[in-house]
């Protein structure tokens, strides 16, 4: 593993130069904002009209269209959905200076082949293992949220050092920055998401909860205990791994941790991993996914409409609106 810190940044790399951040959502917000509080020279890119203009300006970025951020600019982070940046890129593909280099926060694109950038542009990537509300607050707090850095494309002899004082105008170095590839970060990010984080953890949430109301358990108390708790758990994993979170829980917790864990997430959990996995790995995901997006995402909003009917949306809204402060920045 390759590992990279503040003392590995040129910081001359980017230093005046322009940086267009193409997006004003999650991570574009982020990215932006803590480039610019970094002393860099940052224009954001969004579409006449774009919803998100006014916070932008709010937050003292100078905002143009997409093609006129990126004229000129060294370095053009592309930080609009997935969805999108294909449509996007070919927009401002030829107003990009000659070796700029073409930043991505995430590998999908480049990996499966929906963008395929002009031949004399650097192709990197910073991706933070975290959402853009974190990448901003850590660095807000003097911390930072670690980062993984792919070259994919080194036209210049500059991608890599060019990438590198991006991540520490984000914050990055400050929790280090491993290398990786566009292929491993694009395949482990997906198959984190729908296996195990929003996907798993969503799914076993909920499957426990269903299981208690229907055991006659009242739902409010069902959701303490598979919704509300769940942060604690994962606050602990996320602070100290398994060994902070077994110093911290009691023994009769621990205990049903060894014997029940496993009867509900067994080898049989762990085969079906695996399929999603390979489903990632061939390109059945993001076919499926780019034919969803291109038919209008009809499965999509039927599928996310039905997760916030279930009762344990009504009963969290209700439970949530007595800890006003859980909405508190």
């Amino acid at each position: 593993m390759k590992m990279y810190g503040k003392a590995d940044v040129d910081t001359a790399a980017l230093e005046g130069k322009k940086i267009a951040i193409i997006g004003y959502g999650s991570q574009g917000r982020a990215h932006a904002s803590n480039l610019k509080d970094s002393g860099h020279n940052v224009v954001v890119g969004l579409r006449e009209g774009s919803g998100s203009q006014a916070a932008a300006e709010n937050d003292g970025h100078t905002v143009q269209t997409p093609v006129d951020a990126a004229s000129d600019a060294a370095l053009v982070a592309l930080l609009t959905p997935d969805t999108t940046q294909a449509a996007v890129y070919k927009e401002i593909e030829g107003h990009l200076a000659e070796g700029a280099a073409l930043l991505f926060a995430h590998g999908f694109n480049i990996h499966f082949g929906q963008i395929e950038p002009r031949a004399d542009l650097d192709v990197v990537m910073i991706a933070p293992k975290g959402p853009g509300d974190l990448v901003r607050r850590q660095y807000l707090a003097g911390q930072g949220v670690p980062s993984l850095v792919a070259i994919a494309e080194d036209k210049t002899g500059t991608a890599l050092s060019r990438a590198l004082a991006y991540a520490d105008g984000i914050g990055g170095t400050r929790a280090g920055v491993i290398e990786t590839t566009f292929k491993e970060e694009t395949e482990t990010d997906l198959f984190g998401e729908q296996a195990v984080l929003c996907g798993g953890a969503t799914e076993l949430v909920v499957k426990g909860f269903e299981t208690l109301v229907e055991a006659g358990y009242q739902p409010e108390v069902a959701y303490y205990e598979c919704m509300h708790e769940l942060k604690l758990i994962v606050d602990l994993l996320h602070e100290g791994g398994l060994k902070k979170m077994h110093e911290f829980i009691s023994d009769t917790a621990l205990w049903g941790d060894h014997i029940s864990g496993p009867r509900v997430v067994d080898d049989s959990a762990k085969a079906r991993m695996k399929d999603v996995l390979t489903d990632i790995q061939d390109g059945t995901f993001a076919r499926e996914w780019i034919a969803e997006n291109e038919a209008g995402m009809p499965e999509f909003k039927k599928r996310s409409a039905e997760d916030l009917a279930h009762p344990i949306e009504e009963v969290g809204t209700r439970l949530r609106s007595q800890m006003p402060w859980l909405n508190q920045d």
